[in-house]
């Protein structure tokens, strides 16, 4: 049969699954986008900017079991995303990528929009493809597919020049999708390595990322067999609930919280699963990981990275627990261990009080908003967050309950995440309750991408931490530099923002205002259009991830470097 490549891409997705395609149409895409205009089954939606729709895109794969797809101009359109592809890439979000490409039946050379894509893409993908022939391009984006959701997860790029997208060629009849399912010989007798090691230990823990997301049930049977603290990775706080008595908090090394830094203070034994040890995830390699450490992972190449694991399990995180959870049954069972319990709560509850004690100034405090968030919100309700100050102030206050329920970047990084992938959410979890936590800094990124959410009628809660300051690294620039150079934000009218992108807006000024504000924007969003909550929020306590982080890193500096910054900043308190 003689098809258009447009037409053959199309019917391709359907075939995988794709329900939307973020981007922009430009004169390489045109006639894939007339085509996607009459799927039945694909919606494309028209951002903003390219970046906002590779952070929708992203938060598609994150809170659901399909994959996020980007239709994008070349060159350009792929600049523009490549913010959002490589938060996909390092933070093990599966995403296709298909961009248009210049004329390859032309003889011309500085045609429009003419890079070399693939030189640029490598980096930030699994994979890239170039398609030459009408014949290659539904097995092509098959076979993107299938590398994106293989093994670690991430993006993977295709490249589907103009003229086959336009013009009709030979290809085969379309066939359907045949997933591969993935298969991991699980070692028996590291299995058993495993389980002997958590079995005996005196003090074990549990510390679970992202890829231990989708196994809830077996993380909990392993911790309350073992009767073993858990903690997660910043990317990993929804693979375990806050409400669960053995849960901990972020990290647990200096830059954790009470509670994870007392409950792993003497463990002698840690069962990681679905994390790398990053920079983030251990508070720049600040924790103390015993010599005893079973490791479970699907990449093996994270394996003794940053530190030796005695005994590596390669596999899907929910099938290896499974495995470990029979063989852990055989052996002696552990008897509750309420004084662990006992001691969480009440380092979790002193914690918070802390925070409740601190003097605001008259502005709102953190830990009151996101109680009072936390009471509002469904368990299922998802949140995604931007990176800044309100990052760590989220991992530390806002108790995650559900599965899939907090979204966030990590190892990329990647400031202006929150408020496109909330909207990539909502649209594919309509049922369920969406909101964003989201710095003034980072708002200013992508905020307008709110016309997004407003054209499609999304009543999603933009909560944005309005201080006039990049917190984060003012923070640390003053904890370091006796000053905060470059961190001071212009005038930040949200009021007009939300204005200029058909949002609802509502202030809280202080504390007595949170619970009014909360349920007006609430009982606004019902009606499908977005609010912005202007949140006057006081950042002046410092998390622990901030405090514990910056003395990690002082802390490797040799004598000479400390003695040098520590007397600049005395200099500098002193004469101002």
């Amino acid at each position: 049969m003689k098809k258009t490549g447009a037409w053959l891409a199309v019917r391709a997705l359907e075939n995988l699954g794709v329900r939307f395609t973020f981007g922009i149409p430009g004169v390489h895409n045109t006639e894939l986008y007339d085509e996607l205009d009459s799927s039945p089954r694909i919606t494309p939606i028209l951002v903003t900017h390219e970046g906002c729709a590779a952070y929708m895109a992203d938060a598609v794969s994150r809170v659901t079991d399909s994959v996020g797809a980007l239709a994008i101009v070349p060159a350009a359109g792929a600049t523009h995303a490549s913010s959002g592809i490589g938060e996909a890439f390092l933070a093990g979000v599966p995403m296709l990528v298909l961009a248009g490409g210049v004329r390859t039946d032309l003889p011309y050379r500085y045609q429009l929009h003419q890079i070399d894509q693939h030189a640029f893409m490598r980096p930030l993908t699994k994979a890239t493809f170039k398609v030459l022939e009408h014949k290659n391009i539904v097995p092509t984006l098959y076979e993107a597919y299938r590398i994106a959701t293989r093994g670690e997860p991430g993006p993977v790029f295709v490249e589907l020049p103009v003229n086959l997208q336009l013009f009709p060629g030979e290809a085969e009849d379309v066939p359907a999708f045949s997933p591969q399912t993935p298969h991991f010989d699980i070692s028996a007798e590291l299995v058993r390595k495993a389980a002997a090691i958590l079995s005996s230990a005196n003090r074990p823990g549990i510390f679970l990322g992202w890829g231990a997301r989708d196994a809830l049930e077996e993380s909990r049977a392993v911790a309350e067999l073992l009767q073993a603290p858990v903690s997660t990775t910043l990317q990993g706080l929804s693979a375990f609930p806050a409400s669960h008595p053995l849960h901990t908090g972020f990290g647990f090394g200096p830059s954790a919280v009470p509670a994870a830094r007392n409950a792993f203070e003497r463990c002698d034994a840690l069962l990681a699963v679905g994390t790398r040890f990053s920079e983030i995830a251990t508070g720049s390699f600040g924790v103390r990981v015993p010599e005893s450490l079973v490791h479970v992972d699907i990449n093996p190449q994270v394996f003794s990275a940053n530190y030796p694991a005695k005994v590596a399990i390669e596999g899907d995180a929910r099938l290896v627990l499974r495995v470990l959870l029979e063989e852990l049954r055989k052996l002696p069972a552990r008897a509750r261990n309420p004084t662990l319990e006992d001691q969480i709560a009440s380092d979790k509850r002193r914690y918070r009080e802390e925070w409740y004690a601190h003097d605001t100034c008259g502005r709102v405090s953190p830990a009151r908003f996101f109680d009072a968030l936390r009471a509002r919100l469904p368990d299922d309700a998802i949140v995604s967050v931007d990176d800044g100050n309100h990052t760590y102030l989220t991992a530390e206050l806002f108790p995650v309950l559900a599965p899939r329920s907090l979204i966030v970047p990590t190892d990329f990084n990647s400031m202006g995440y929150a408020v496109p992938a909330a909207i990539g959410a909502k649209l594919a979890r309509p049922e369920r309750e969406v909101a964003a936590i989201v710095g003034d800094g980072a708002f200013m990124m992508t905020g307008m991408e709110i016309a997004t959410a407003a054209l499609h009628r999304l009543g999603i809660l933009f909560c944005v931490f309005h201080d006039g300051e990049l917190s984060q690294i003012s923070q640390a620039q003053s904890i370091t530099y006796a000053r905060a150079p470059c961190t001071t934000l212009g005038t930040l009218d949200l009021q007009g923002a939300a204005q200029a992108t058909g949002a609802a807006y509502v202030r809280v000024a202080d504390d007595a205002g949170i619970a009014g504000a909360l349920e007006r924007a609430w009982e606004v969003s019902r009606g499908g259009q977005p609010v912005l909550l202007d949140v006057n929020v006081d950042y002046s306590k410092r998390t622990s991830f901030t405090q514990g982080a910056v003395k990690t890193n002082f802390g490797r500096f040799p004598l000479s470097q400390k003695l040098r910054m520590a007397m600049r900043v005395l200099r500098r308190k002193i004469t101002g």
